[in-house]
């Protein structure tokens, strides 16, 4: 294949990222963008060059022009496009979550196999050179197995409201939204080992506190105070077959005196921090030693990773292999995210 030509759905703040990444691609072109919000999607266009703008993803879809797709609309519509997208004949990158419900999920597999195309699902921490380079080293024993995992994400306050905080839109809050993220970086580097079973908390305390003076935060560009929802705080003991755990806990908006962030693994010969930045923990010489590797960047770097994703996807569009985030990865996170949710509603451990 030629240059790839990409239609990009959805042209809200996280497809500029998409969109930045594709130009700095040599084998692809943007070619394609749509949006609901046509003066939106005639921005990109213009910005990046793209000769066709529409309204519809349909009519999009429809155009032999487009090779493939970045999906970068509500999380509600994530599974309806991509199931489209794929019955077109179209290659898919989906933003993450790969969609709402495990029923939701289960429905994208089944297209992705019967289509024969690629789906790549956008866990882009997987992607970081620094994740990359732990995975080579937990490939080649260095900390042998890896038992325990805690990540935390807490925001003290930073609801953003609109999409995200319709659960009929987004499907949930913090969990499903910025949650999701070190709950598939955490089981990526675990060995992606089988989920068995959830206990968890969800909480709706205190709402996206819009009252807040002096302290700015994002905010969607439907933002409306008046409409949140969506849980504040949620937290999950989650075991697996191994028997390992992962303990995360993650929100939107906590009574904390700053924001949170720490990615930690545990193994029989050593462990390793990622959030908020990469130190890995060993013994020299009956010695307990901190390893500070001198990389690009000290911990996660959003651009770096993201133009690593894109450039990834494209490698597959164009020789066909399976990505590192292939649908069926997206199926399993789903369902341990749809696993908090049930057993926080239920109140009680919940069997996956």
């Amino acid at each position: 294949m030629d240059m790839i030509r990409i239609g990009v759905i959805g042209t809200g703040s996280i497809s500029g990222m998409h969109l930045n990444a594709y130009r700095n691609n040599p084998q692809t072109v943007v070619y394609a963008v749509c949006d609901l919000n046509e003066e939106r999607a005639r921005a990109a266009a213009a910005e990046y060059g793209a000769g066709k703008v529409y309204t519809d993803y349909r009519a999009l879809l429809a155009d032999s022009g487009v090779d493939a797709v970045s999906i970068c609309t509500w999380n509600n519509s994530h599974a309806e496009i991509s199931i489209a997208a794929l019955k077109a004949g179209k290659h898919v990158l989906v933003e993450k979550p790969l969609c709402r419900t495990l029923e939701e999920a289960v429905q994208v597999q089944q297209a992705v196999e019967e289509s024969g195309k690629i789906l790549q699902v956008g866990f882009v921490r997987r992607y970081d050179a620094n994740v990359q380079l732990l995975q080579k080293l937990v490939g080649a024993g260095e900390f042998g197995e890896i038992y325990y995992a805690k990540a935390t994400t807490l925001r003290r306050l930073g609801n953003p409201g609109g999409w995200f905080s319709d659960i009929e839109r987004s499907g949930g809050g913090p969990l499903i939204d910025i949650g999701v993220h070190v709950i598939d970086l955490c089981w990526y580097l675990m060995g992606r080992p089988k989920p068995v079973s959830v206990s968890a908390n969800t909480y709706r305390k205190l709402g996206n506190r819009a009252n807040v003076e002096n302290l700015s935060f994002y905010k969607a560009a439907d933002y409306d105070a008046a409409n949140n929802t969506v849980e504040d705080l949620a937290n999950a003991l989650i075991r697996f077959e191994n028997g390992a755990s992962l303990l995360v806990d993650v929100s939107f908006t906590l009574h904390a005196k700053e924001d949170g962030r720490s990615v930690s693994l545990y193994g029989e010969k050593g462990g390793f921090e990622i959030d908020p930045e990469t130190v890995i923990v060993s013994e020299r010489a009956n010695t307990i030693v901190n390893i500070y590797p001198q990389t690009d960047h000290k911990g996660f770097d959003f651009n770096s990773a993201f133009q690593n994703e894109i450039d990834h996807f494209t490698h597959c569009v164009q020789s066909g292999s399976q990505p590192l985030s292939p649908v069926q990865d997206g199926v399993a996170i789903m369902r341990i995210l749809s696993g908090i949710y049930e057993s926080a509603a239920k109140g009680e451990e919940v069997k996956l």
